[in-house]
């Protein structure tokens, strides 16, 4: 679980929450977690009554119907190809910012195709090759961040360089701020898809859940407020917050750091173009997409026309797109998902369903599926109307492929 959430964003996120949150940014994360809490506690709950690998697809359909459940991994598409074409803009910016010759249309394009191709080609090898190689390169994103927080700790007696203040706390970029720290602890259901393979989850999935929000919620808060110590007012505006930040202690700590970052974000886009076109080549093979993202090929037997689709789909979102607007949007989509999961689990936990053993049966729950739809009303509350909208409008698009397909199936 904290595999799945401590990725790429960590190493972008502190610069665009503290140009939307300002100085209250460790509170915007401390907020969210509360939220997320609550959810988190609805997840813990419905995987425990309904245990399939599939997680909130899964729970949502046993609570709400097959429409609901479709419009559900509908949404988690849409939110993964989103985050999918953010993180890569970011590495992008990334890249032009280290060779300036990257930092046109033309190297952001060039750029952009390459990490593409590096990815679809990792997945493209037989999924046990791919495996291999995200595990290989898991414990390289934590090292960077662990010597970041290190150098936090020996920052304590620096001054933050001289500038201007940080941006003004208001109640429009607050908000939005928390939209991105939502983005942030996104992926702990993505665990929850292998809940039907867990061991006694009344028990595992709780304790699961519990320790790694608290151990992200840790990480999380120490980077930021390190952040805004290192870089001051500049932090707002830096496009590697944390190599800029490690560059006070001399070169060698921001090559570390910029490294870190990109070894992390490749990885995550491995790791979704591992993950989530599997979601497709499953809308293929169930008759929901045409049977050609369904299609596998005969010598390693992957998903290989949905994977090749995905990427091209996600590459464009990246060009036309930026870090912050596309994240922004994917942690919208997440906002529905995670709506769907707390009703979900409250609906569950009312009728008594128990599909494997004796469940969670957490006391709580009606207060924890009330946080965490009261939260989830609150985010869309900040975010702008534009992007409500453009939600409201993939769900009703979601809502008609999926009567137009069940007629046709």
């Amino acid at each position: 679980m904290v595999n799945g959430v401590i990725g790429a964003g960590i190493f972008t996120l502190p610069a665009a929450v503290a140009l939307l949150a300002g100085a209250a940014a460790p509170a915007a994360y401390i907020i969210c977690a509360v939220v997320m809490a609550g959810v988190v506690v609805c997840f813990a709950e419905a995987g425990s009554r309904v245990p399939t690998s599939g997680g909130a697809y899964g729970t949502v359909e046993a609570a709400f119907g097959p429409a609901a459940g479709y419009v559900t991994g509908f949404l988690l598409l849409i939110s993964d190809v989103l985050a999918s074409g953010g993180i890569a803009a970011a590495v992008a910016d990334m890249a032009g910012s280290v060779f300036p010759s990257l930092g046109g249309a033309t190297g952001r394009i060039c750029v952009l195709a390459w990490l593409y191709l590096i990815v679809s080609a990792a997945n493209l090898i037989g999924v046990h090759r791919t495996a291999q190689i995200l595990t290989a390169g898991t414990g390289a994103k934590m090292v960077p961040l662990l010597l970041f927080l290190v150098l936090g700790v020996l920052s304590i007696g620096m001054a933050p360089p001289p500038g201007p203040p940080m941006p003004p706390v208001t109640f429009a970029g607050f908000g939005q701020g928390l939209i991105l720290t939502l983005f942030a602890f996104s992926g702990l259901e993505s665990a929850m898809c292998t809940s039907g393979e867990v061991s006694n989850p009344a028990r595992t999935l709780p304790r699961a859940l519990i320790l790694a929000m608290l151990s992200i919620l840790a990480l999380y808060v120490g980077v930021q407020i390190t952040a805004q110590h290192l870089l001051g007012a500049g932090l707002a505006h830096a496009t590697a917050p944390l190599a800029e930040g490690a560059a006070r202690f001399g070169p060698q700590a921001h090559f570390i750091l910029l490294g870190g970052a990109f070894v992390s974000m490749l990885l995550w886009l491995c790791n979704d173009m591992l993950c989530t076109p599997r979601l497709v080549f499953a809308f293929g093979r169930d008759g929901w997409l045409p049977a050609w993202f369904g299609h596998l090929t005969a010598r390693t037997r992957v998903p290989q026309n949905a994977i090749l689709t995905y990427a091209v789909v996600a590459f464009f979102l990246a060009v036309s797109g930026s870090f912050l607007k596309l994240v922004a949007l994917s942690a919208l989509a997440v906002v529905g998902i995670y709506s769907l999961a707390c009703g979900a689990a409250f609906m569950l936990h009312r009728r008594g369903v128990a599909l494997a053993g004796p469940p969670l049966n957490f006391a709580g729950l009606p207060a924890a599926a009330a946080l965490g739809l009261l939260g989830m009303l609150g985010m869309l509350l900040s975010a702008q109307w534009s992007d409500v909208l453009g939600l409201v409008g993939v769900i009703a698009t979601s809502l008609v492929i999926y009567w137009l397909t069940k007629g046709r199936k």
